[in-house]
């Protein structure tokens, strides 16, 4: 009961208030069991429920620095963005697991430096190898590649509430600048799919395959471009933080001078990114990892009043179109809102995604358990319940 109330209380600033505040109650009913009662029907509660942020804590914890004691380990060492070293629970409560008595978990920032880090015999496992450093990983013995494709997605964010993102026009104008099959080619050497600026991708049951694809086409970018009266040099916030924005805005920059448009890339460091820029800069690059299901991300990061609403884009429509989906369990007219969401988004929000990218990972063949699961890499960040090294 306190791990899902908990969610609901704006002192806790959790980030899964939004999926919370569709719960009215939780009472304990009878032994081993809590009745959940909604504010309005939503098919997908089991999917809220599993989703990290509502993992089991003790009652009245309001001190995470030492971990909560449920998971796979416990916690031994943490330093924020240096390392952290966990060990086997001994008291887990799926028989047999996990396999593994320690892991440390090191920050490596640096794309180059985590390869390198592997191929030295530093690490047995990296995440978010870039993709010209595939060749090398598997070029090297007893190391391999690690592919998921998922969901998630770099995103170029105009917020409509300031910049020149406040002008419709201008979004459309950059949404037509991207060269879709060049940019997947080029910049993700394949390890993705072309997206359609709308978040649902392809492995998604609920994917609207029937969504027109928005075109790479100069002569619309242009004319949005005039018609939006944005003019001079506009900033665009990019990070190694989020996945390919530096290369994707770089190529933008160039596309964007042959409609007389000056983008200025502002690179800037990983570190710091997503609590200084992200959600904070007028046009810049968000990145997003997969969600367990439609609801999920479009309650999270396009609901009018979504903590995560990058682009601030607002639609009552919309609004109520996600919650009578909830509600539905026709799946022939769920499947019908859904499509009709994902068409208000790639037409209105302030969000152009270009590509949904693959998680590529690399680790030592000694390595063994691994196997993909479409919530993103590292098996959706759960590998350590399920991995273990060989002698």
């Amino acid at each position: 009961m306190f791990s899902i109330l908990r969610h609901k209380d704006p002192a806790t600033a959790s980030k899964a208030k939004t999926l919370a505040d569709q719960i009215d109650s939780v009472k304990a009913t009878v032994p081993n069991e809590v009745t959940v009662v909604l504010t309005a029907p939503n098919a997908d509660l089991p999917v809220i429920l599993g989703t990290f942020h509502f993992h089991i804590v003790k009652d009245g914890t309001s001190d995470f620095a030492a971990a909560v004691g449920t998971g796979p380990y416990r916690l031994k060492e943490f330093k924020p963005g240096v390392r952290t070293v966990v060990v086997r629970n001994e008291n887990y409560w799926k028989p047999g697991k996990p396999y593994l008595d320690e892991i440390e978990f090191v920050g490596i920032g640096d794309e180059s430096a985590r390869v390198n880090a592997l191929l030295s015999g530093g690490m047995d496992l990296v995440a978010s190898v870039n993709p010209r450093a595939v060749a090398r990983v598997k070029g090297t013995p007893g190391y391999a590649i690690f592919t998921t494709q998922s969901g998630q997605y770099s995103d170029l964010v105009m917020r409509r509430d300031v910049g020149p993102g406040a002008n419709p026009d201008f979004a459309l104008a950059m949404k037509h600048l991207f060269d879709r099959e060049q940019m997947k080619k080029t910049i993700a050497l394949d390890y993705a799919v072309v997206a359609n600026d709308q978040p649902i991708d392809p492995t998604n049951r609920f994917h609207f395959k029937g969504l027109p694809q928005r075109a790479f086409d100069l002569d619309k970018a242009k004319y949005h471009l005039q018609k939006s009266g944005v003019s001079g040099a506009v900033p665009v916030v990019a990070s190694p933080a989020a996945m390919y924005s530096v290369e994707i805005g770089l190529v933008l920059q160039q596309t964007a001078q042959s409609i007389g448009l000056n983008l200025d890339i502002k690179r800037m460091p990983a570190d710091g990114y997503w609590s200084n820029h992200w959600l904070n800069s007028p046009v810049g690059f968000g990145n997003v990892n997969p969600r367990p299901s439609a609801d999920t991300i479009l309650t999270q990061f396009f609901k009018s009043d979504a903590a995560w609403n990058e682009s601030r884009w607002k639609s009552p429509q919309f609004d109520q179109l996600l919650l009578a989906a909830r509600a539905e369990t026709d799946l022939a007219r769920r499947t019908q809102m859904y499509a009709d969401m994902q068409t208000l988004i790639h037409g209105e929000a302030g969000i152009g995604i270009p590509l949904f990218l693959a998680s590529i990972d690399g680790h030592s063949t000694k390595l063994k358990g691994l196997s993909p699961i479409p919530l993103g890499g590292l098996m959706g960040y759960a590998f350590a319940e399920h991995v273990w090294l060989d002698a």
